[in-house]
């Protein structure tokens, strides 16, 4: 009986979630927008959903979080998945609570046994990607990284805040998996940190949602709008619509010098430092008019672009990109990189380098990269890292050019996506043993020699000396 109430109460829930989805669909103005889900296990902590169709604001995504952060509980774990749709889910979720073969057991059994849920079908990309600072000023903690395996190892104290992020892969565009098997590996990496919180008794809000849509909705005019997730910023600026209004657009990049024609060029959605645990969000003082580019110079071979930002960790903070140009004669052309990056705080140390590995591009381009961090793949800390450790710095969705500037626009990019996937090299592997064994039986079957000795069975017997 008790499993049957069960079943009924998650059918009801999941049916109400995707009732709200349909109903709260997204308006006509096209809009970078994905969806969220959050639960608790304190009760009461949101009211039922109103009807209307807007797109949740950052502003209004604070509000209606706020609850939650202020009287839920002190563990917050944020999961944050490359690409999601609310098609995704009518598309691949149990849409009655008992399709065998959906796609989010996990996440549907969260919901369903949750105290308090909130489902919220559109929500601004924006706000999405300023959700970690958010959540961090509200808690006053830093963001973890964890994952199923990680999260045993830790002993979360339930009177202390703490923000889990768990991050997620794509759910399209894989050669190797569907989306739907993309998202059911997704679904079982969210089991794996769910069920650590359940044995632990850890009380806990979730909040499910991603950086990037996976369906993006037409152009009014009828174009396809360009993935988020590919698109530069020469293919037409990204509205928002808001609280019964459509929002500017981006704003425009960071350029140096200020007068005259552009040299260097800079934007990102988001530019966040981090300094011995505090966590500042510089997107808005960047792209704002809020930074000084004092010291920033430009050279043919060499430019270097300095961000000089007024108290921020109690002094002043200088970041420093550096890039670099030089002529590859095998290739034929000449390739600009990302060289080194520099962080410094005026009377708080010596300066930090991270040297710049891989992500070049040919100088008639920029360099764009949905996630650059430092330390990080791309940035590398010395070694030992020293005052580095004390540092981290990530852009989203960051886009450079230093060359061949023209207009002052970009004139496009090169992704930063390396060619040597790890599928790549295990193709590589794979096929090179099995050309060595093809080659290592070819080889023994050329060096066999037939008997010279034999005996012949209509002649004469073949006589052999005892001796031999």
């Amino acid at each position: 009986m008790a499993a049957a109430l069960e079943a009924a109460l998650r059918a009801r829930v999941w049916l109400w979630a995707w009732a709200v989805g349909l109903s709260l669909g997204p308006g006509p103005v096209r809009t970078a927008q994905v969806p969220l889900l959050a639960w608790s296990t304190h009760r009461a902590l949101w009211p039922p959903p109103g009807a209307g169709g807007r797109v949740v604001t950052e502003a209004a995504l604070r509000e209606l979080l706020s609850p939650a952060l202020e009287r839920g509980p002190r563990t917050v774990l944020l999961v944050l998945q490359d690409k999601l749709s609310i098609e995704d889910f009518t598309a691949y979720g149990g849409v009655y609570g008992n399709k065998p073969d959906s796609a989010f057991p996990n996440l549907e059994g969260a919901l369903g046994a949750a105290g308090s849920a909130l489902v919220l079908p559109a929500v601004a990309g924006g706000a999405v990607g300023a959700l970690p600072h958010t959540l961090s000023q509200a808690l006053g903690a830093a963001p973890l990284r964890v994952d199923g395996a990680a999260l045993r190892l830790l002993r979360l104290n339930t009177s202390l805040p703490a923000l889990l992020l768990l991050r997620l892969p794509h759910t399209a565009g894989s050669s190797f998996m569907a989306p739907k098997e993309v998202l059911t590996s997704n679904d079982e990496m969210l089991g794996q940190v769910l069920s650590v919180l359940k044995e632990e008794d850890v009380p806990y809000t979730a909040l499910f949602t991603a950086l990037q849509p996976s369906h993006v909705p037409p152009v009014a005019g009828g174009a396809p709008l360009q993935p988020h997730g590919r698109a530069l910023l020469g293919a037409g600026p990204e509205e928002e619509q808001g609280a019964g209004r459509v929002l500017a657009p981006p704003p425009a990049p960071l350029r140096w010098p200020e007068g005259g024609p552009a040299r260097i060029l800079l934007w990102a959605r988001n530019l966040s430092v981090t300094y011995r645990g505090q966590l500042q969000d510089l997107s808005s003082r960047t792209f704002g008019g809020g930074v000084e580019l004092g010291g920033s110079s430009w050279e043919p071979e060499h430019a270097r672009l300095v961000l000089k930002y007024d108290d921020v960790f109690g002094g002043t903070l200088n970041i420093t990109f550096v890039l670099r140009r030089s002529w590859f004669p095998v290739s034929g052309r000449s390739w600009a990189w990302l060289a080194e990056v520099w962080l410094s705080l005026v009377g708080g140390g010596p300066p930090v380098r991270f040297m710049g590995r891989g992500g070049a591009a040919p100088t008639p381009l920029g360099w764009r990269c949905g996630e650059l961090g430092a330390p990080g793949p791309f940035l590398l800390p010395p070694d030992p890292p020293g005052p580095a450790s004390d540092w981290s710095l990530r852009l989203l969705d960051v886009q450079v050019q230093a060359f061949n500037v023209s207009g002052g626009v970009f004139g496009g990019a090169s992704d930063c996506a390396a060619f040597f996937t790890p599928g790549t090299w295990m193709g590589l592997v794979t096929g090179a043993l099995l050309l060595g064994g093809l080659c290592y039986g070819g080889a023994l079957l050329l060096h066999l020699r037939p008997m010279d000795r034999f005996d012949d069975p209509r002649g004469p017997p073949l006589p052999v000396p005892s001796m031999e």
